[in-house]
């Protein structure tokens, strides 16, 4: 049953000013408990991973709530998601899942992973557990995650 809250834009350049201030606002929080909130800093690394071609706005009910990037890797059998924000607000209403499931969805097509960090001490590592993803790597400021279609099949497997 197609889904009728949530749908996707395409992004343009023009709409970097607009998604980096979302991005601030998701990271905000999140970021000054660690002491690192630094708005400069927040538009520069979206600056750095800005690629409108592999990147999407979620929608609901016509309004722009979040955006996703997923960049596939050219010489590995993987996608990096760059970016997952709601905007504070809007979170908890499904859109978050609705959005990682789309990646996946790419991600089992294309015979890719998904790898992807979250900030240390963001409620976002309790979601991407929960979706699936698989801690690899912990960094200073970041925990690394992966997911795999595999992991879903071994799952339903202990599940049965």
């Amino acid at each position: 049953m197609p889904n009728l809250m949530f749908s996707f834009e395409d992004v343009q350049d023009t709409d970097f000013e607009a998604m980096a201030e979302l991005r601030a606002q998701a990271l905000q929080e999140s970021l000054e408990r660690l002491g690192r909130f630094d708005p400069v800093r927040v538009r520069e690394r979206l600056r750095s991973a800005f690629v409108p071609t592999c990147m999407r706005h979620i929608v609901r009910s016509g309004e722009r709530i979040g955006y996703l990037t997923l960049i596939p890797n050219a010489t590995l059998p993987q996608a990096r998601l760059h970016h997952l924000y709601i905007r504070p607000g809007q979170q908890g209403c499904g859109a978050g899942a609705w959005a990682l499931n789309w990646a996946k969805e790419q991600a089992r097509a294309e015979a890719r992973d998904i790898t992807l960090s979250a900030l240390r001490g963001s409620d976002a590592n309790r979601f991407y557990l929960r979706h699936g993803f698989q801690l690899v790597e912990e960094q200073e400021f970041d925990l690394e995650y992966l997911w795999n279609p595999a992991f879903e099949k071994a799952a339903v497997k202990v599940l049965a």
